[in-house]
C-alpha cells in the first residue's frame, strides 16, 4: 500500500466521521440554531476532508480545481441556506435554547 492510498483512506474515514457527527448533532441538539450550526460545520469539514482525500487520487490539476470549486460552492450554498433557515425561525419567534 502506498502512502498516498493511506492518506486518502484516512481522509475518507475522517470525513465520514464528521458527516456522522453532524448527523448525530442534528438529532440530539435541543433547538434549530444549534442544530444548524453543528450540521453545517460537520458537513463542511467532512466534505473538505473527503475532497482533500480525493484530490490525492486526482490525475490532473484540473480535477483538483474542480474538487475545490465543488467545495467552495457547497460552502456558499450551505451557509446561505443555514442563514435563511435561521432567519425564518427568528421571524417566527423561535427562541434560542437556554438552560
Amino acid at each position: 500500500m502506498e502512502a498516498i492510498d493511506l492518506v486518502t483512506g484516512v481522509g475518507l474515514v475522517l470525513g465520514a466521521f464528521f458527516f456522522c457527527a453532524g448527523t448525530i448533532a442534528l438529532l440530539r441538539f435541543p433547538d434549530i440554531y444549534t442544530r444548524l450550526h453543528a450540521l453545517t460545520k460537520g458537513d463542511n469539514v467532512g466534505l473538505a476532508l473527503v475532497l482533500l482525500a480525493l484530490s490525492f487520487q486526482a490525475g490532473s490539476w484540473s480535477e483538483v480545481c474542480a474538487l475545490l470549486l465543488i467545495w467552495l460552492l457547497v460552502m456558499v450554498a450551505s451557509s446561505t441556506t443555514s442563514f435563511l433557515i435561521a432567519q425564518a425561525a427568528q421571524r417566527k419567534g423561535v427562541k434560542p435554547w437556554t438552560r
